[in-house]
């Protein structure tokens, strides 16, 4: 990539490094989730993660051993919100916000003296034969191992959920907890487990913006990620595959938004031909889905296609017509476009059902 253009290769690689943290983090709500339990601190365990694993990583010399100490500094501090929610009882939703606003804080304390430290060697996988085709290479076979890991989860967490015992009692004690319970579930137990997968999954998360992404620890380095993955999540209607679609969709947005700034390309012109492209992108997926059959998934789709489409038309109306450009400081719109991707898809797109007893208090007596 030079000043002026930007390479389809290296972004589309990018874009899979920038989508890893989201995507493992939100697979791990996904979890959560799925057991029945709304865990709203999940930026506060990826912080925490990356403080921890950079920590590691840092003291011992080795990454591998950095992502597994981040792994536990995420599961020990969701197991502090599954003990008030599942043991005590507290409310799902202040206690989720509690464990944000206290990850925050403690990553904070633990980073004091670790401030411009670099990080150690990120664990790159360069495999002799495929990482050098053409294109192909570059974009799938050049990448860090977590990449690897993100992708392989996705796939075990869709299996999981899908075809085995304890994916189909997990389901159950999400969709019914009382019912669950009737049958000789562990219905705490079960979602205690599936609080410490979930912050673990999103320690790892954490673990890799400081350990490969940047590689060094920053205060808030995690910057919304952890709510991003949360979105993922409702945006996936609660299915592994479509978190990773989803992951790499707001993954893309940063990675865009970044090269875009770098390329100092026109960001009125940018937009309309990216929105009008993701007009007709949505529009065959809409055609696909009434064709299969499926009308009820289509219908979210069709109105994200709508509103891009209308956004395409309204911007290039006021900057060829009227002269106006609407997006004059272009650097402050970029910033912000992953979270307005964000809330614009979480708005228009039609959510699954959500499970049944998702945010509910258990209470083993009833």
């Amino acid at each position: 990539m030079d000043g002026s253009s930007i390479s389809l290769v290296i972004l589309i690689a990018s874009l899979m490094v920038a989508a890893t943290p989201i995507l493992l983090a939100a697979l791990g709500e996904l979890v959560v989730e799925r057991a029945g339990v709304l865990n709203l601190g999940v930026e506060g365990m990826m912080i925490t993660g990356a403080i921890c694993g950079f920590i590691v990583g840092v003291e011992s010399g080795s990454p591998v051993l950095g992502f597994a100490g981040a792994a536990i500094g995420g599961a020990l501090l969701s197991l502090v919100f599954g003990f008030l929610t599942q043991v005590l009882m507290a409310n799902q939703v202040a206690s989720g916000l509690a464990l944000t606003l206290f990850g925050l804080g403690l990553s904070a304390l633990l980073g004091q003296g670790y401030q411009g430290v670099r990080g150690p060697t990120s664990m790159r996988l360069d495999l002799p034969v495929f990482s050098d085709l053409p294109i192909v290479g570059r974009i799938l076979f050049s990448h860090d191992l977590m990449v690897y890991v993100g992708l392989a989860l996705t796939v075990a967490v869709w299996w999981m959920l899908k075809y085995s015992r304890a994916g189909l009692v997990l389901r159950a004690v999400g969709e019914n907890h009382d019912a669950a319970h009737a049958l000789g579930y562990k219905v705490v137990r079960i979602r205690l487990m599936a609080i410490a997968i979930g912050g673990a999954c999103a320690g790892l998360g954490g673990a890799y913006i400081s350990l490969v992404r940047v590689p060094q620890w920053t205060e808030g380095m995690t910057a919304g990620a952890g709510w991003i993955a949360l979105a993922i999540v409702v945006f996936a209607s609660w299915k592994p595959v479509r978190a990773l679609l989803g992951a790499y969709l707001f993954g893309g947005v940063t990675v865009l938004q970044l090269n875009l700034q770098a390329a100092s390309l026109p960001l009125v012109e940018v937009l309309i031909w990216l929105s009008t492209a993701t007009a007709v992108i949505l529009l065959i997926v809409y055609g696909l889905l009434r064709r299969s059959g499926r009308q009820e998934s289509a219908s979210g789709w069709i109105k994200c296609a709508i509103v891009f489409a209308i956004f395409a038309a309204i911007t290039a109306i006021f900057n060829s017509i009227f002269g106006i450009n609407l997006f004059r400081n272009e650097t402050l719109w970029l910033s912000m476009s992953p979270y307005l991707a964000t809330i614009i898809v979480l708005v228009v797109m039609s959510a699954g059902r959500a499970p049944g007893s998702l945010g509910r208090t258990f209470h083993a007596s009833s």
